[in-house]
This record gives structure tokens, sequence and C-alpha cells, in this order.
């Protein structure tokens, strides 16, 4: 899978550092990918670094590092930093941090572009930051120790200094321009984790001051020189168009300067946005929507479960699932859906562009900076390489600012006036313009024999393909999209015959990538069934799991911890009940404790108790606040997320009709992380998926009710 404009060459651990250039008066670690141009001399030690570098060092002995991945609250700002800060021998509060501008050097590798999603961050720098770091390391040690006419290896560094085996200690600025001289060394020897300095201590973000202090700058900050702004007309009905345009009245409006027609809507451009605001209400359009008139909730759940009376295509075969279900003396099966929900993210999508003769600055919130940089290059008639795009702070990610439809209308908004345009949406046009996560119809059945073991699971998955549509080529006819079949084809209990299969069936609206992707649609359908199975087998929940579980020791150990927090095999107090999931999300396991009471028909979800074995951890902090944050956009979906759609039109458009959870509905939340020596896994995302499944399973629980359907406040538990 590829970015647009995305570097797609596979690389080998040791090819990413190639070179180092010299900046005048300091060093700059250049990090080349293969293909990719080196960077040349840059004036100044503190001159900004635009190709292929994650490091400056002045001679004034600042130290900055250029994080390539977008900050969203998940704390990569701190984590990478960390990462990097360790092997060179720093403390990472010395440190200060800039976003990386766009560019090759800075691909992910797991995911194809230089992208901030799929919980691959720390995954995709555990190697490589580290090994940069190191690099600099050495050659800052070579460097001294040539001063003094001695060995490098019988040298050491401590917290931004070189001191060699006679205790003469030169910092690292005094070296920088002798140690950028030097070519980088191929390998080198990265420290164990027993002697980790800053790695897994709790430790201060490094982004948390600038946020109290008001100096942080997101999307919807961004102030330029002569900077107008741009409210967006956007068609009410998906896929709609404009038929026709009167902007009279709008045009003679206080303050606006102009009305520009956009490949996504009318932009009245304005000296002010709430100006910008008030010309676009005032704008008269006849809007064409007869492409999705037909397009509403019935319809999409139609073609669902029509799609899902075809063969799938296998995600995973073992043994005879079809043929042991047939032969089994006791056959569980049921049926679940699953509704659209929206990112909702607190800050809505912007975009500040700047469109000049020969060069577009772009500043924007943005988890994509290659497919940024490449939309906003076509909306201006430019070459990528003429876009400079300048990343903020992201107000909420979640996964939609991996698209990237936002944009464009404010680089040609920019292009037509001459101006730079700040373009803001509404939070009802982030609603009702968004790229929503997939709905799912989904089949499940469980086969026992005559003794009452379990031989048998199927998994028959239907719905849309967000990467077929994000990335197009990227999952050709007949294959299986990965991010579709999450928590599903890694099914990880001991069943002899399993059969996952997947059938992709578009339903007529733009999908997206949506916090922890099919992990939560998937999750849900299979750790429910499990308790379905375990009430088919009179068995527990919790044994019935653990007695499948026997070969899977880090599931096994992150659900014995759970239980053993919660409580779980002591009564709980009267009028509690209690529900468990387990799953794997990006080389992370987890399980999950819901506890909870049914109030004059309503759910109550009292206390969440997460196990979780993330392999090494950067910032237990860090990562104690991620799970906690998934957990509650995962409490909010469960219990109310829900799009529904009629005649074309998306029918929720604020918080008040589009719920999220509310300070005092927040449940007490327990985070217990099981230490392991296994390469870091990914904690932004799975903790998500886990809830809608341990709370309905507690609903059971309590009602004897199985809720087969999200959200909650669909169903009366009265």
């Amino acid at each position: 899978m590829s970015a647009p404009g995305g570097h797609q060459e596979a690389l080998s651990r040791r090819d990413f550092l190639k070179t180092s250039a010299v900046g005048l008066g300091g060093l700059v670690l250049a990090i080349d990918l293969a293909g990719c141009s080196k960077p040349g001399s840059r004036p100044g030690a503190t001159s900004v670094v635009t190709t292929n570098a994650w490091l400056r060092i002045g001679t004034d002995n600042s130290i900055t590092f250029l994080c390539d991945r977008s900050e969203m609250g998940q704390g990569v700002y701190t984590g990478l930093v960390t990462i990097f800060a360790e092997e060179l021998g720093v403390d990472p509060a010395r440190i200060a941090v800039e976003f990386a501008p766009a560019g090759p050097a800075y691909v992910n590798a797991l995911l194809g572009g230089q992208i901030t999603g799929g919980s691959t961050s720390v995954r995709d720098a555990w190697t490589r930051l580290r090994t940069a770091g190191a690099q600099a390391r050495e050659l800052l040690k070579t460097a001294a120790a040539r001063e003094w006419d001695t060995s490098a290896s019988a040298c050491r560094v401590e917290n931004g200094e070189v001191i060699s085996p006679f205790g003469k200690r030169l910092s690292y600025g005094a070296v920088a321009t002798a140690a950028a001289a030097l070519p980088v060394p191929a390998d080198v020897a990265l420290k164990p984790a027993t002697a980790f300095q800053w790695i897994g201590r709790e430790g201060r973000r490094l982004d948390t001051p600038a946020k109290v202090d008001g100096s942080a700058i997101y999307g919807i900050d961004v102030t330029l020189p002569g900077m107008l702004y741009a409210a967006l007309a956007q068609p009410p009905m998906l896929g709609g168009k404009a038929k026709s345009v009167d902007d009279a009245a709008a045009r003679a409006m206080p303050g606006v300067r102009d009305v520009v027609t956009t490949t996504s809507g009318i932009a009245v451009v304005a000296d002010s946005w709430w100006q910008a605001r008030q010309g676009r209400d005032a704008l008269r359009i006849e809007w064409d929507g007869s492409a999705s008139a037909g397009l509403n909730d019935g319809a999409i759940l139609r073609g669902l479960r029509q799609a899902a009376a075809k063969s799938g295509i296998v995600a995973r075969k073992e043994g005879d699932a079809e043929g042991a279900l047939k032969a089994a003396a006791r056959v569980v099966r049921a049926e679940y859906e699953l509704p659209l929900l929206a990112h909702a993210t607190m800050e809505p999508q912007v975009c500040t562009a700047h469109v000049q003769a020969s060069s577009c600055d772009v500043y924007v919130p943005t988890q994509t900076q290659g497919a940024a940089q490449a939309v906003a290059a076509a909306a201006a008639g430019l070459e990528p390489a003429q876009v400079k795009v300048h990343t903020t702070f992201l107000g909420g990610g979640f996964g939609r600012r991996l698209d990237v439809d936002f944009i464009p209308a404010a680089v040609e908004a920019s292009k037509a006036t001459g101006k730079p345009v700040k373009l803001l949406w509404t939070r009802e046009d982030d609603i009702t313009h968004d790229t929503y996560r997939p709905p799912a119809y989904d089949t499940v059945a469980g086969g026992f024999d005559r003794d009452g073991n379990l031989v048998a699971w199927k998994l028959h998955l239907t719905g849309p393909s967000i990467t077929a549509r994000v990335f197009p080529g990227a999952v050709p006819a007949g294959a299986v999209d990965p991010f579709a079949i999450e928590a599903a084809a890694n099914y990880p209990y001991d069943v002899p015959n399993v059969l996952v299969d997947w059938v992709p069936h578009e339903v007529g609206l733009d999908v997206g990538y949506w916090r922890s992707v099919s992990h939560a649609l998937n999750c849900f359908v299979a750790e429910s069934f499990m308790d379905e199975l375990a009430l088919a087998a009179g068995r527990d929940p919790a044994a019935f799991r653990r007695a499948l579980l026997a070969k899977q020791p880090r599931y096994r150990e992150v659900l014995d911890v759970a239980l053993r927090r919660s409580g779980y095999d002591k009564p709980a107090a009267a009028g509690r009940f209690r529900g468990i999931a387990v799953m794997e999300g990006y080389d992370t396991y987890m399980a999950q404790v819901a506890e909870i009471s049914i109030e004059d028909g309503k759910v109550k979800v009292h206390r969440i108790v997460c196990a979780l074995d993330c392999g090494q951890t950067i910032n237990p902090t860090i990562v104690v606040a991620q799970v906690e944050s998934a957990i509650l956009f995962g409490l909010s979906a469960a219990l109310w997320g829900e799009i529904n759609v009629q005649g074309g039109r998306v029918q929720q458009s604020n918080f008040h009709d589009y719920r999220v959870v509310r300070m005092n509905e927040v449940p007490a939340i327990e985070t217990y992380v099981v230490g392991s020596d296994n390469p870091p896994g990914g904690i932004g995302e799975p903790a998500t998926a886990l809830v809608a499944p341990a709370i309905c399973n507690a609903i059971h629980a309590a009602t004897k009710r199985r809720l087969r359907s999200l959200p909650v406040k669909r169903h009366n538990l009265a």
C-alpha cells in the first residue's frame, strides 16, 4: 500500500542511512532513502532541514529533532524523540522538536507513505530511529576522539557531551562540524534494554507546555500576513452538485472579497471567518442530489444482506470448517450488524493555503503529508516539489485526516484570490461530509462435537473496502483488503477448523479509516459470539476462553491479569454485571473487563479494567493515556455512535445528535501493562475495539439479551 506520491521501494534495515550533510557551523545527520536526492549545505547551525533529515545539532549546543509523524494527542512528539535520544545519549527534555516537511525520507515503511496511522509510528521507528541516533552518537564520538587523539570506542557519551577515557569533555556542539564531515558508519551497536535510561521510564510529554500556554499551533490557529478566510457551501446530499448559484447577496455583504467555485463546493472568501460564514449562508444554490436520492439506511442494509449471500474471498482457512459444521452435533449461528460512524474530531477540518506563481504553502493538520502535497499541487496546477506542507498539531485525527478532501478547496480559493486563505469547516460540515467508518453485516457459526468440544468456527464478513477507495489499485480484484479482516483472520482460539472470508460490497458513500479500523467491527462480532458459544457449552465465558488459549501465552496472560485485577472470580456488587473481551491488534495483546448496571432500561458503565502487553513500552504514562483515550472513544461509539442516511442526506449534524461520552458518564478505567521484552506494539487504537463486546457481554449477563447490533441505544434494556 502506498500513499499518493509516496515512495514504494522496499528498503533493507541497513540501507536507509546513507549520508551526512554539513550545515555551516553544525551537524545535519541525513537519513537518505534509496532513490532520493542528498541534502545540500544549509546556512546556519539552526537552519531548517527540508530533505531527508531527523537531526540538527548547532554549535550553540542546540539539538532539534524533526518529527516525521503527526501529533494528534497520541504522543509521537515525545515517544519518537525518546527513541532517538536514547541512542544519541541526550535527555529527551533537552531536545527541541519540529514537524518534518513532506518528503520521501519520511516514508512509513509499514504503510508505504509518509503516513501517521495504523498505530505504526513507534513500530516503524523502533529500529530506524534507534539506528539513526546511534549513528549520530558514533559520529560525534569519532570527531571528539580525533580531537583528543584517542580511540572512539574508548569514549562515551553523557547527556550531550562526549567524554574521553581520561575524563575530558566536549559538547556535541563543539564537535558537530567535524562530525558532519565523517562518513556515516554502516553498522552500529544499539543499546540493550538493560542499559536504557529514558525508554521505559515515565516522563512528561514534550508537547504539554505549549498546549497549556497556548503556543502550540493547530490548524485552526494558523495566521499569515494578509490572510483571508473561507467558508464552504457543500452539497447537502452525498455526491451532490450545484446546478446553479446566485451569489449576488453574498458578494454585497460586508467583508466578502470573492465567491469561488471549487471542486468540492462554493467557497465564500472574506476578511473574517464569520463574514465568510454569513456570506455562505446568503448564497442561493440549487443542488442536484439525484445521484444519492435512493441512498438510505434500509437500502444500505439490504445491499449488505444480499451481498452476504455470496461466497467470500478466503482470508484464512484451516481444516474444513464447512464440513465440520455439517457434521457437528450442535451448531450455533448468529448475524451481526454494525452502523456507519463519524470521526467527529474536536477540531473540524481546516486548511490554510498560500498559492503563488511557482509555489504553494499549505498549513494543515494532516496524517498524510505526501497525499496532502499531491492534492495541493493538483489544485494549484503545480508540481508536488513546488508545494511545501507545514504540518500543525491535529485537534484529533482518528483516521479522518488520512483523507485530504478538505485541502483542495483552500488551495483553489487562494489561487483565485491571490491571497493566503484559511478554509474552515463547521461542525455540521464535518459530520455531514465525513468519510465514515464502514457498516458491516456479518454471519458467524460455531460447531460442537458430541463431547462438547468446539470443532468449527466460521466468520463471513461483508462490507466495503476502505483501502480500495483511498489507495486505488492497492487491493486487486479477488484479493482481500487486509484492513477489512483485522481481529478476524487472527482468531486466536484453538479450534481445528476455521474459515474467515470476506465479501467486498460498496454501499454508495465514501468510507474511511476510523480509529482501530476493522478491529472494532470484527472484535465485536468475534468476542460477542465467543460468549454465545460459551453459553451454548454451559461454560463460564472466561474459563471457556482460557481453555482455548492454552497455546497463546500472550493472550492468556493479559486475560488472566484483567480477570484478577477486576475481581472476576468474586461476585460483583448487587446489580452489577461483568463482560469480557480479548484481542490482538497492531502487535498489542489486550483483555478488557467491563462492569455495568442497568438503570431505567439504560446501561451504565461503572468500570473498565484493561490489561495489555504492548511489548517494550517507550513511555508508560503515554501508554496509559492512550488506553484511556481509546476506551472513551470506543465507549461513545458502543453506546450512541450511529450515522443515519435518508434520501442521500446524513441525519446527524453535531454533538447534540451524534453523542460522545460526557465527563459525568466516564467510568473508572484501570490500565495494567504486562511487562514484555518483545518489540513495541501499537497503542493508539486497539483498546477502542474491545469496549463494545465487553459491554454487550455484560449486558447479556444482566438481562439475558444478546445485542447483535450497535449502538446500545437502539435497544430497550428494561
